[in-house]
């Protein structure tokens, strides 16, 4: 049998043709002309979004982790009882009342200190303080007396902080729900947050939540985690008759970390930092 040839056939070679810079210009002209995306704005036409403006926590260690507090933002402090969360609260308040801003606080569980405020520098003359609490009209049910006990306060603080963030001329703005039953902190919308960093976006103010675990979500342009680490103790010498091995709380060591961030200095992540507070007594 005779072998037949064997035969190749090459591709065709095509040339590599370069794009032309007139094609993105024509696909954005042909795009515009469609009724539904004539609004549409090509991105090397976009305005650069301007910088946040920083404010100071009053805690340094803070001030160093993510850089201060963003106007125009809401801010979220989680962490347990006991964790330095209402110590930063305190500081907060104390700083802005100093910078001659005036300040509004939700008490949502009505567990504000004043003796510990004016120990940490706060101004009253520049706070308003809002205490929630429950309705005194009598329920005609025992089952919804004690829902509404817990549901009241949160319910009022709400529609508090919609009057506040609309009044716009609050520096800072706090809402702290540290001291609220989960199970009623978590049921806030989402709805809810994000109607209140629509509200704060465009202005001054800082919008300042304290709660036990994350509930403003994505809603939180910066989210910080607190946590007590280390308790610090001094001999009581106060008293002849106080015991020898009797020590006086004098301090707690606090360890932040964001969780998350949306601000262009502080990417978000495993960042760690630690700061001491006093104990205050009330």
């Amino acid at each position: 049998m005779s072998s037949l040839p064997l035969f190749s056939v090459a591709a065709p070679i095509r040339p590599i043709v370069a794009a032309s810079p007139v094609r993105p210009t024509l696909a954005f002209q042909r795009v515009s002309a469609i009724p539904k995306l004539a609004g549409v704005t090509s991105a090397s036409r976009l305005e650069v979004r301007p910088a946040l403006q920083m404010v100071s926590s009053g805690v340094r260690a803070i001030d160093a982790l993510t850089g201060g507090l963003p106007r125009g933002c809401l801010t979220e402090i989680c962490g347990p009882a006991s964790s330095g969360r209402t110590s930063v609260l305190l500081a907060a308040l104390a700083a802005a009342t100093q910078r001659q801003e005036v300040c509004a606080l939700v008490d949502v569980g009505d567990a504000f200190n004043p003796p510990s405020a004016a120990a940490a520098g706060a101004d009253f003359e520049r706070l308003l303080w809002i205490r929630c609490g429950k309705t005194s009209s009598p329920q005609r049910h025992r089952g919804t007396e004690k829902k509404e006990k817990l549901e009241k306060p949160v319910e009022q603080a709400l529609r508090v902080t919609d009057l506040l963030l609309q009044s716009v001329g609050f520096g800072l703005v706090i809402i702290d729900l540290g001291d609220t039953p989960l199970k009623m902190a978590r049921r806030i919308p989402l709805t809810t947050w994000f109607r209140f960093q629509r509200a704060v976006e465009h202005t001054s103010t800082v919008l300042f939540v304290i709660t036990q675990v994350p509930c403003a979500q994505t809603c939180a342009s910066l989210l910080l985690k607190v946590s007590g680490k280390k308790l610090s103790a001094v001999s009581s010498q106060l008293s002849v008759k106080t015991p020898t091995h009797a020590q006086f709380l004098d301090g707690l060591q606090v360890q932040g970390e964001i969780l998350r961030s949306r601000l262009d200095r502080k990417p978000a992540g495993s960042v760690t930092d630690a700061f001491t507070t006093k104990v205050r007594a009330g």
